[in-house]
């Protein structure tokens, strides 16, 4: 019996192998207390022992996997201790998680139906206020390069708190911006929103790793789903809730509302967010931690961390198609009251507000439809193999949106509104089912960032977060130039190409990537020892 000694960074682990490298098919089930991830190896040659090669515990060499050439193996990873945490105690957490999460879209979505009303308070363009929407959705990207260093440096738990106080004060100093001599409005403005963007990310990259530390990986995708329902309800029913109430009070209301959602999130997460200790491969012990010299904090702050994590082939493509089906989100999110209003004659934001009702449902539905599904491709594919799990597997379950549901979807709602046929009922139907088709794809895809490399999942959600809202910042920033250029129409087929190309990224990761990370792996054997 072998046990490989040789650490991996995308870390399969097991306590004792049957073989050197066992073949994929026959690859022992995974362990629940164990994080594990496929490393590709070539073959190493049949045991000349007899009895070997014919005993259940060193079972025959698949023809098919050796005609492959590709073989398993498996090291050891940290245990997941929150594993162990009573099943309610987890689903608390997630709701926690979810409300937080919920705050940062909400802050950004909801300023789309408010555009003419903030323009007038700080007497500026319009489009002026688009571009700072932009900005701040695209500072949102880049925020984990600063908060994930400063959770690692004073405690994730401590830095979520601090995150929550900021969003606070920032979403409060937005509002009472108007009580500013007027030269001082729009850059008090500005500021406020951009510290805001500068936590934006963080929620949602620490969620995600708290959630892959407490569930098994064929819980994993479920969880995912009813955490994304925080990240989804924002943009959706941000601009739905504000519509609504700048019909009947001021706009700064909105802010105020923000401001006391995240209140009851802080409230939450002292009570109920667990610490992370020393046992988890990614977070330093934040009990017992050494003196951080200065050294040792420019080296956490050093970015290249995230930016050497798109060196991986599997990693970056994800990303890009994170990026992608993100710019088809927002694009759908950002234009409702410029297209609707002049073509149904709506005059006020609350009528136009309530359109984005069919979204939001769609979006939750998605999620938590999406999520589920994901499991149980996982636990297909783990029979199928006879135990083995791999990452990429649960993207199987994403590829029917990528194709199919969410750009086809677009593509009617755009050419629709641009040749004005089925009336206020046809964007309303397809922009139900494109926000179905965006969610579903998205909670295989957010899972499989988590977990795809476990020693490295902070970089990887990183990385996807920086490219992912950089997209959606151009997005929300170009769509209603680009609808008014060149029509609704060809704006959201554009869309739809982006999404198929995510879809071709996502097929190529989940029939190839084993063999994409070994010859990562091969052109790159520094790598292995990274993490």
């Amino acid at each position: 019996m072998h046990v490989p000694s040789k650490t991996h960074p995308s870390g399969l682990h097991a306590a004792a192998i049957p073989s050197p490298r066992l073949p994929i098919t026959r690859l022992p089930s995974v362990l629940p207390e164990a994080e594990t991830s496929p490393t590709a190896g070539t073959p190493s040659p049949p045991s000349p022992d007899p009895d070997h090669s014919a005993s259940p515990s060193h079972p025959k060499r698949d023809p098919e996997a050796l005609f492959d050439n590709l073989y398993l193996q498996r090291t050891a990873t940290a245990r997941q201790p929150h594993y162990f945490l009573p099943l309610w105690r987890k689903w608390i957490v997630v709701l926690v998680l979810s409300l937080t999460v919920l705050c940062m879209p909400f802050a950004t979505t909801s300023l789309f139906p408010l555009t003419p009303e903030i323009s007038t308070t700080l007497h500026t363009s319009e489009g002026f206020v688009i571009a700072i929407n932009a900005v701040t959705v695209a500072v949102m990207g880049f925020s984990n390069f600063f908060w994930s260093p400063v959770g690692r440096l004073i405690g994730r738990k401590q830095a979520w708190l601090v995150g929550c106080a900021v969003y606070i004060l920032s979403t409060a100093g937005a509002a009472l911006a108007q009580y500013a001599p007027p030269a001082a409005r729009v850059p008090i403005f500005v500021v406020m929103r951009i510290v805001l963007g500068l936590w934006g990310t963080m929620f949602a990259a620490m969620g995600q790793t708290y959630i892959a530390e407490m569930f098994q990986p064929t819980e994993r995708g479920t969880a995912t789903g009813f955490f994304l329902l925080g990240s989804t309800f924002g943009p959706a029913f941000g601009p739905l809730v504000s519509g609504i109430m700048v019909s009947f009070v001021h706009w700064t209301s909105v802010l105020w509302l923000q401001a006391a959602m995240m209140s009851v999130a802080f409230m939450l997460s002292v009570l109920y967010l667990p610490f992370v200790g020393s046992n988890f491969a990614n977070e330093p012990n934040e009990k017992s931690s050494p003196s951080h010299t200065a050294s040792r904090i420019l080296t956490v702050f050093n970015p290249s961390h995230v930016i050497k994590i798109l060196q991986h082939p599997n990693v970056l493509l994800a990303d890009f198609a994170c990026g992608f089906v993100s710019w088809n989100q927002y694009t759908l999110l950002a234009a409702p009251r410029h297209l609707l209003n002049p073509r149904f004659n709506l005059t006020t934001p609350l009528v136009s507000g309530l359109f984005y009702i069919a979204p939001g449902i769609g979006f939750i539905l998605g999620a938590v439809v999406g999520g589920k599904l994901s499991d149980m491709t996982v636990i297909k594919y783990i029979k199928i193999r006879g135990g083995v799990r791999l990452p990429q597997d649960r993207l199987n379950s994403g590829l029917s949106s990528f194709f199919f549901l969410a750009p086809v979807s677009s593509l009617i709602y755009g050419w629709g509104l641009q040749y004005e046929v089925g009336g206020l009922a046809l964007p309303i139907v397809t922009a139900f089912f494109s926000a179905v088709g965006i969610n579903m794809a998205f909670a295989s895809l957010n899972t499989y960032c988590a977990e795809v490399l476990p020693k490295q999942r902070t970089e990887v959600v990183a990385s996807k977060y920086v490219i992912q809202y950089s997209m959606s910042s151009i997005g929300c920033g170009v769509i209603i130039s680009m609808i008014d250029a060149i029509g609704v129409g060809p704006a959201q087929t554009l869309g739809s190409v982006l999404v198929v190309l995510a879809g071709f990224f996502i097929w190529i990761i989940a029939k190839h990537g084993l063999r994409i990370q070994r010859w990562h792996e091969k052109k790159n054997p520094q790598s292995t020892g990274s993490s």
